[in-house]
């Protein structure tokens, strides 16, 4: 359980072309027990996110925004909030995401035991609904928490068309400062994507203790996406790399080391898919279809996922969703009952 000499919390909110949401992520954080900073580090935006963030100071001094002069991703605007902050808590909210009220007091009073990460399940809110329906859900009784494993946390990262958007990456623990500087530990500057993922794994390697309980009160904001708003083909490349050098790691045991080619080989297929989307746009279909005929292994991935990308475009307009005239998405859990790890 925390104590007066180690709850105080540093919110970061890093962000880019964010002045539509960033004022909710604000106001949210600031009206946290616990919480003595929030930082906003605007990653050169094009727009006013940063004047936005500004006019929702609430007056307490605890709100500091920073503008990096060139946009740099998150893992460079995570790090440029960690080399302020001075909380001995360090957690991350993303620019269109918001806490609900109490959702760190309620993580800072449960009795968890010893921990260096702390995390709760997320509630993923469709773009579309009001932020109301999220509330009703934040009343529940405190499950006993999980504690992760590498090779464990590595797994439940690879991805499934049956459970979108729902690798334990997308977690947003408390995270103990004497743990991240005692390891040296900091989000890798050569990832744009990923980079909670890689953070996570480099703790788990280095000994934290990460537990993961119930929902508290995050609140995840999930847009519309298409298959051709997939990610750049280098950010998912730099991904594979990263996982290839961490297996390479002296000493590591081999369920991780398994683990972690296993998310290697998954990653590569999505890369796959968006350089080819990248050729097709470039180059036309049979340059991409010549890519695509040197990887073999990714080949069924590829095909599987635009043959899902068909149907869900074709099920919209089934239902009258391209017209704006769909049915209520539905509000779901990032972990809720799925088996953790389990592929």
């Amino acid at each position: 359980m925390a104590t007066a000499q180690n709850d105080s919390v540093c919110v970061c909110i890093a962000a880019y072309n964010a002045e539509r949401t960033i004022a909710r992520a604000v106001a949210s954080a600031l009206a946290q027990a616990h919480v003595t900073e929030v930082i906003v580090v605007d990653d050169a935006s094009t727009d006013a996110t940063a004047a936005a963030a500004e006019q929702s100071d609430d007056g307490t001094g605890r709100l500091s925004v920073a503008v990096l002069e060139r946009n740099s991703g998150p893992s460079v605007a995570r790090n440029a909030a960690l080399a302020r902050s001075r909380a001995a808590l360090f957690c991350v909210l993303d620019s269109d995401d918001y806490f609900l009220p109490d959702r760190i007091r309620r993580l800072l009073a449960a009795d968890y035991g010893a921990w260096d990460f702390l995390a709760d399940d997320i509630l993923i809110v469709p773009e579309s609904l009001a932020e109301t329906r999220a509330r009703e859900m934040s009343d529940e009784a405190q499950r006993a928490p999980l504690t992760l494993d590498l090779p464990t946390f590595v797994r439940s990262n690879i991805s499934h068309p049956r459970r979108p958007r729902a690798e334990l990456g997308f977690l947003k623990p408390l995270m103990r400062r004497r743990f991240l500087d005692g390891r040296n530990l900091r989000y890798e500057p050569g990832l744009r994507l990923g980079e909670d993922y890689a953070l996570y794994v480099n703790a788990l390697m280095a000994g934290a203790k990460f537990k993961v309980a119930g929902f508290s009160g995050y609140v995840a904001v999930e847009r519309s996406s298409s298959l051709s708003a997939v990610h750049k083909a280098a950010d998912l490349a730099a991904i594979c790399a990263f996982d290839t050098a961490s297996a390479e790691t002296p000493g590591l045991y081999e369920p991780a080391r398994q683990a972690l080619a296993a998310h290697e080989q998954a990653t590569a297929g999505k890369w796959a898919l968006a350089r080819a989307l990248e050729i097709r746009r470039e180059q036309g279909v049979g340059a991409a279809l010549r890519f695509l005929s040197r990887q073999p292994a990714s080949i069924p991935y590829v095909a599987s996922e635009i043959a899902r990308a068909k149907s869900a475009r074709l099920g919209r307009r089934l239902w009258g969703q391209d017209n704006g005239d769909a049915g209520q998405p539905a509000i779901r859990r990032l972990i809720g009952e799925k088996t953790i790890g389990v592929v």
